[in-house]
């Protein structure tokens, strides 16, 4: 009797992390609750980036619950410190989907975790709103089973890297384009969109690779110089795309240098602040703050009640749009049953708008994250730098166009 009934346990619990990709379950939901949960660098070197990111979906859902909640459920979320390592990330995403049981993460976080959960989740089927990189493996055109719930929000980094090359041409007419790039998941991402559009516009490419973890990279920064290029392109995350900068800076280039989206926010400008007086730098963006003054209201209204510094951070705008992009699907369902599938067919019924101009369309079962970007240049001002305004958003069809 006790093996049938283990048996019977199992058999239940398989068949709601598996039947149907995951669509039919409803774990993690109560009348008055609903579990959400993520892992997210916020100890180590990416706290920086991690912990802002963490703090505003803290903010955004705290809002939400003391307005009465969605449907009338609380939203509660659970949050590890995964340190930016793709095994813990691993692990601990592991434990939110099977022990914690939550019913969706929400602000999956980071390259190497995104990368080493992406088979396991699409396995299970739970619904993953938002993710905090561009990885290429999320490029789903159609996403089938349990793709289906995958909700890429930021631009996949092979879409962004054919925009560095536009914008290259665009802005400087360059006929030469510089890459150094990081062998891992986000540089060759970012290299497989700046190839197809430099070959599409028959531009030459000097490129020049670098271990994400590389604390030298000269050899690189010649290699740029050397190749007498119009400009420099680093397609690498944070830490890897500052110690290039710097890198370029100590062997002499001059030319200006465009960077990821991925950094585009003042806390990774103090890591190359010294460098600004010896070329210009760039970077994609895809969040409108300026056109958007109530949601930037309401946002600094409340983040603030956990730290004022959040108002202009970056990572946190990111953060609350993640938690923003979940709730959008919570009031979607509305009041019929809260299970995976409601969720991803609510998702997919109309475009997603979300704060600061952010639109996502997921009809037909396309996951292919947002689609516009606007242009920004590092500047000083009274000798701090910051980042200004130099293109709008405009789609990447127009930017490319």
């Amino acid at each position: 009797m006790k093996k049938l009934l283990l048996l019977a346990v199992l058999f239940t619990s398989i068949f709601v992390l598996a039947a149907c990709g995951g669509s039919t379950a409803s774990q993690g939901v109560t009348d008055d609750k609903v579990i959400v949960g993520n892992t997210a660098a916020t100890s180590g070197g990416l706290a920086f980036v991690g912990g802002p990111f963490r703090d505003a979906m803290r903010a955004y859902f705290t809002m939400v619950n003391e307005a009465g909640g969605v449907a009338g459920r609380q939203i509660e979320y659970i949050q590890y410190d995964d340190e930016f390592n793709a095994a813990q990330g691993l692990s601990l995403t592991q434990r939110l989907v099977e022990d914690d049981e939550v019913f969706a993460l929400v602000g999956h976080f980071g390259t190497p975790t995104v990368g080493a959960t992406q088979e396991y989740l699409d396995g299970v089927g739970i619904p993953r709103v938002y993710y905090a990189t561009g990885i290429s493996a999320l490029f789903q055109p159609n996403a089938v089973d349990g793709q289906r719930g995958s909700f890429p929000v930021q631009p996949i980094f092979d879409a962004e890297g054919e925009v560095m090359v536009a914008r290259a041409i665009g802005e400087f007419n360059a006929l030469r384009i510089g890459v150094i790039y990081t062998n891992d998941d986000a540089g060759r991402g970012l290299l497989n969109g700046i190839r197809i559009r430099a070959t599409e516009s028959s531009r030459v490419l000097v490129e020049a690779q670098v271990a994400p973890d590389a604390s030298d990279m000269s050899t690189a920064a010649l290699q740029m110089i050397s190749g007498g290029v119009d400009v420099v392109i680093l397609a690498a995350n944070q830490i890897p795309a500052s110690v290039a900068a710097r890198a370029l800076a100590l062997q002499g280039n001059t030319k200006p240098v465009i960077t990821s989206y991925v950094n585009a926010d003042a806390s990774w400008l103090g890591l190359v602040s010294e460098v600004l007086s010896s070329f210009d730098i760039y970077a994609s963006a895809w969040i409108d703050v300026a056109g958007s003054p109530e949601d930037l209201q309401e946002y600094i209204t409340e983040v603030s009640k956990i730290d004022p510094a959040l108002a202009g951070n970056a990572f946190a705008f990111a953060g609350w749009i993640a938690a923003a992009t979940f709730v959008e699907g919570l009031r979607r369902v509305g009041d019929d049953p809260l299970t995976w599938e409601n969720y991803i067919n609510a998702m997919e019924s109309a475009p997603v708008e979300l704060p600061f101009g952010v639109v996502v369309d997921y009809a037909n079962s396309r996951r292919v994250g947002t689609q516009a970007m606007a242009f920004l240049k590092a500047t000083l001002v009274a000798g701090v730098p910051a980042w200004s305004s130099v293109q709008p958003i405009q789609t990447i069809d127009d930017i490319l166009n």
